[in-house]
């Protein structure tokens, strides 16, 4: 791309941050520390001050929603029986922290070994944990494994119900043990999940490092900017062209870094569009090649959820509260006064992290299990009390790609997540429904005669347990590894997570991690948020 002369509005920066999301938010934060540092932080959605962002179990309203989601779909799935599915991704400031379902779980001491032990110096879980406990307000209290006096809350469950514990008390009893603490690096077990709230709202990125520290003069937003493309000068990155809220193409330049903290969707698909990625595949796309560097938008890991939901009689569910007009009315009123109550509960309100198989050298199936059900997310929820007893593979080894699809700025990326198309990803969906047979026969829940509506008990053999996975199966949101960091042939940054081939450019966001973490991933991305901080701070002072 080449060169154009800075306009005057925008002036010259020595750091254009390309996404505040969940590492953009902390990258703003922590580079403006330093008074003489200019940073622009450009946003392609708009401002956080929509109501149900704020509010917990506001997701339902945020998700699918062109106010604050970007409301992707996937491509045509075969492991999906042919499904192609909803693909969320945050349209507002904090990103997918603003409109997630709120937990914080580091993944697994393994790993960021695993990292390590990949050739990336500096990733292992000794030298990524001291940048949880950075960000970390932890409500229990500072500790060997947990900070205090971050910007990011922490903090329990706001509220618990029998049929949650009467679950918890049904997996011990098939030998999954309580967890005290889901993020010491081991997460095998099963307890209520933390969130990231503060006094029963929302703590999301934008609330915890943007917010506080917008006003810094060296700090200057820009929401609704939406990059065209980045500005190539002989082999180094100079700037980027944008629009913003959709008037007139905008050049900018910097003397540092532009750093792409877009996300997995979003980073990849701005290097491509830019001529940074699979020569064949930008050429077919119409797109000059600048860098021909195979690995962008390929190496695509995400965890498929797959729903098992079990109808109860005489254990109450939110079914009925939510269904009837008085009990909303006080649950909602017990949010407004206290902060607590079920309102509080994100995505989920307990987890379970156990292996699929006894083989398995660490947990690798995940659950999030919610004391109601429906027939998909943002559905009325059913009549009748139930629990929804979903679980993912932690490790997937399917890949799948972000492509393009045209080379116009505005053209939406291809997503194929791939799900289900390895032998081994098909064996864990099947051993994780059995697993949840299991767990529902013990004692604990006998007494409230426990009927599976979902997938059904007359899924028994493994080819009718694989097309219930796939009629089932759906994202829980956790795009990533789509600009890997490594050294081979397939990486896109190193470990210090600068683009290989180009200088001047850095990517650092979910899309650099090699392999996905074992849970949730806005923690880890807010560490890679802090880490990849540091590492600017200190090349700028070598």
């Amino acid at each position: 791309m080449a060169a154009d002369k800075a306009s005057s509005r925008f002036g010259h920066y020595d750091y254009i941050i390309v996404g505040a999301g969940s590492a953009g938010c902390v990258l703003a934060n922590r580079l403006t520390e330093d008074p003489s540092v200019r940073v622009l932080l450009l946003e392609a959605g708009g401002k956080d001050d929509y109501f149900w962002i704020h509010f917990p179990v506001g997701y339902f309203k945020t998700m699918n929603n062109p106010r604050t989601d970007w409301c992707f779909k996937t491509a045509e799935e075969p492991g999906l029986n042919g499904r192609a599915i909803n693909y969320p991704r945050g349209k507002t400031l904090g990103g997918c922290s603003s409109i997630n379902g709120h937990i914080y779980m580091r993944g697994q001491a393994h790993d960021f070994d695993t990292w390590a032990q990949l050739g990336n110096t500096g990733w292992g879980w000794d030298d990524v944990l001291p940048y949880f406990l950075k960000s970390e307000d932890q409500e229990n209290g500072a500790s060997e494994f947990h900070g205090q006096g971050g910007p990011l809350a922490v903090t329990n469950m706001r509220s618990r119900l029998k049929i949650l514990d009467t679950v918890a008390e049904a997996a011990q009893q098939a030998g999954i043990p309580f967890r005290a603490d889901f993020n010491d690096g081991d997460n095998e077990g099963v307890n209520y999940f933390q969130v990231t709230q503060k006094n029963g709202l929302r703590w999301s990125a934008a609330r915890a490092f943007l917010h506080p520290i917008k006003h810094r003069p060296n700090l200057h937003l820009v929401i609704k900017a939406h990059v065209n493309n980045l500005t190539i000068v002989q082999g180094r990155v100079t700037g980027l062209e944008m629009s913003v809220d959709g008037g007139p193409t905008e050049s900018v330049s910097c003397t540092q870094d532009v750093i792409l903290s877009a996300g997995a969707i979003g980073s990849p698909h701005i290097l491509m569009r830019s001529g940074i990625g699979p020569a064949g595949h930008l050429q077919a796309n119409g797109v000059t090649t600048v860098l021909d560097l195979p690995g962008v938008g390929q190496n695509l890991q995400d965890h498929l959820q797959i729903r098992s939901i079990f109808k109860v009689t005489g254990l109450p569910s939110l079914n009925q509260r939510v269904n009837n007009r008085l009990t909303r009315y006080l649950m909602g009123l017990q949010w407004a006064v206290t902060r607590r109550g079920p309102l509080t509960m994100g995505a989920s309100h307990m987890g379970i992290f156990t292996r699929s198989d006894p083989a398995r050298a660490t947990a690798n199936l995940e659950y999030h299990i919610q004391p109601l059900s429906t027939d998909k997310l943002g559905d009325p929820l059913h009549s009748f009390p139930a629990f929804t007893a979903s679980f993912c593979n932690l490790r997937p080894s399917s890949r799948g790609a972000v492509t393009l699809d045209g080379p116009g700025a505005n053209s939406a990326p291809v997503i194929a997540p791939n799900y289900l198309s390895t032998h081994d990803d098909q064996q864990v969906a099947i051993d994780g429904f059995r697993l949840t047979r299991t767990i529902v026969s013990q004692a604990a829940l006998q007494p409230y005669t426990p009927e599976e509506v979902a997938p059904g008990a007359a899924a028994q053999s493994d080819e009718e347990l694989i097309k219930a996975a796939g009629d089932l199966g759906t994202t829980i949101f956790h795009p990533v590894g789509t600009c890997k960091m490594g050294s081979d042939a397939m990486a896109v940054v190193d470990d210090r997570l600068r683009l290989h081939g180009l200088a001047g450019l850095r990517v650092i966001d979910a899309s650099i991690m090699p392999t996905i973490t074992s849970g949730n991933t806005n923690a880890p991305s807010i560490m890679i948020g802090e880490k990849g901080a540091d590492l600017i701070k200190a090349d700028r002072l070598a």
